[in-house]
C-alpha cells in the first residue's frame, strides 16, 4: 500500500507549479537502476530548485531529498514570485530547474536565458483563471473593459489569456489600460477597488469565488492553452541527466495520485498555503497534474504562441522555439517511461 505524500503549486497556482504529490512506493527496477548508475551520468553535488510563492510539496515533504541525498546530492530551494522571477535567476545561474506557465519561456528564450525545455504538464480545465470584476461593476462584458484598468502580469500566462480574450471580443491590449501587477499585488489591488477589473487565477480565484464578492467574466474555458513546463538550466540538464530523472520520476507519480484524489491533496496543502480544504480542493480538481512529453504537437502549440507574441511586438525577437530543446537521444535518457510517447 502506498504511503503518499505531495508536490507543488506555482505563482500562486498548483502546478507540478509549480511540484506535486509523491507516492512513496518500493523502488522500481528503473528507479534502482537508476540509482547505481548515477554516478556515471551526474556532476552537481548540489541541486537548485526554484519554486513559487503559494508554496512547493515536494519542498515540504522532502520527496527529492529522499532520492538524492543516498547519492550524495543535496537540495536547495528558493522561492519567487512569479515565473518570470525565476527565469531570470536560472539566468543568472542561482537556480537550476524549475516549474513555470507557458508564457515566461518565450520573454526568456528572447531575452537569452540559457534554458531548455524539459517536459511539459497536461492543461487543466481552464476555469482556475478568470477576469473578474466586483459584483455591482458596470462591466458586463470583455467588450466592456475598452479604456478600462485591467491588471495582470506581463510575460506570464496571464498575458497569452489577455490576448485571447480580448481579440474574442474584437479587441486589443491597447484598447485598455494595463496595470502590470503580480498576482499577489493584483489580489491586493483588486480588494483595494483600485482596478476596475483584474485577471485571478487559483487558489486567489477560488478564494474570492466564496466570497461572492466577484462576478467572473470570463474564464478560460474553451481557450487552448499549453499547460506548463519543467525548465532546466541548459548545462545542469546536459550535465545531469539522471537527476533530471529522478525530478521528472517524482513528479509523474505524485501527479497521478494527485489527480485521483483531491480531497488528499487539499489537505496536505493547507498548513502551508494557510488556505482551507475545501477552496483548496477545487483548485486541485481544476488541474492536471501529470506531465506529458515533449511532442511535435506541444512545441508547435508553443511556437504558435511565441509567433503571435511577435506578431504583437510583446517580443522583439523572432524565437525558435526548438533552438531551447534537447536532442531525442537526450530526452531518451532523461524522460521516465511511462512519460515517453
Amino acid at each position: 500500500m502506498f504511503n503518499c505524500s505531495l508536490l507543488f503549486l506555482v505563482g500562486g497556482v498548483f502546478s507540478l507549479s509549480t511540484t506535486l504529490v509523491s507516492c512513496k512506493a518500493p523502488n522500481t527496477p528503473e528507479q534502482t537502476a537508476n540509482a547505481s548508475n548515477s554516478s556515471n551520468s551526474t556532476k552537481t553535488k548540489v541541486l537548485h530548485m526554484g519554486y513559487m510563492t503559494a508554496g512547493d510539496l515536494l519542498k515540504i515533504k522532502g520527496l527529492l531529498e529522499k532520492r538524492l541525498t543516498p547519492l550524495g546530492i543535496k537540495v536547495e530551494w528558493s522561492k519567487f514570485a512569479a515565473g518570470p522571477q525565476l527565469l531570470e535567476a536560472m539566468n543568472v545561474g542561482s537556480v537550476d530547474f524549475g516549474f513555470v506557465g507557458e508564457t515566461p519561456p518565450i520573454f526568456a528564450q528572447a531575452s537569452g536565458v540559457p534554458f531548455v525545455y524539459v517536459a511539459s504538464s497536461k492543461p487543466g480545465t481552464g476555469e482556475g483563471t478568470a477576469v473578474v470584476v466586483e459584483k455591482d461593476s458596470p462591466i458586463k462584458t470583455i467588450a466592456d473593459l475598452k479604456g478600462k484598468g485591467l491588471a495582470f502580469q506581463r510575460a506570464t500566462a496571464q498575458q497569452y489569456f489577455v490576448l485571447k480574450v480580448l481579440q474574442e471580443a474584437g479587441l486589443k491590449l491597447s484598447d485598455i489600460k494595463h496595470i502590470n501587477l503580480t498576482p499577489l499585488e493584483t489580489r491586493a489591488a483588486f480588494e483595494r477597488k483600485s482596478v476596475d477589473a483584474a485577471v485571478i487565477g487559483d487558489p486567489h480565484l477560488a478564494l474570492f469565488q466564496k466570497t461572492a464578492r466577484i462576478r467572473i467574466i470570463r474564464d478560460g474555458k474553451g481557450i487552448t492553452t499549453q499547460g506548463g513546463y519543467w525548465l532546466g538550466s541548459r548545462n545542469f540538464v546536459k550535465d545531469n541527466p539522471d537527476v533530471v530523472k529522478v525530478i521528472l520520476e517524482e513528479v509523474n507519480n505524485i501527479g497521478k495520485w494527485a489527480e485521483a484524489n483531491p480531497r488528499q491533496v487539499a489537505e496536505l496543502i493547507s498548513p502551508e498555503a494557510k488556505i482551507d480544504v475545501p477552496t483548496l480542493e477545487l483548485v486541485s480538481k481544476r488541474r492536471l497534474y501529470t506531465l506529458r512529453p515533449l511532442s511535435e504537437e506541444v512545441l508547435s502549440g508553443q511556437q504558435k504562441i511565441a509567433d503571435l507574441f511577435y506578431e504583437q511586438k510583446f517580443i522583439t525577437k523572432k524565437i525558435n522555439v526548438k533552438e531551447a530543446t534537447l536532442s531525442s537521444e537526450q530526452y531518451a535518457t532523461l524522460t521516465p517511461s511511462e512519460v515517453k510517447p
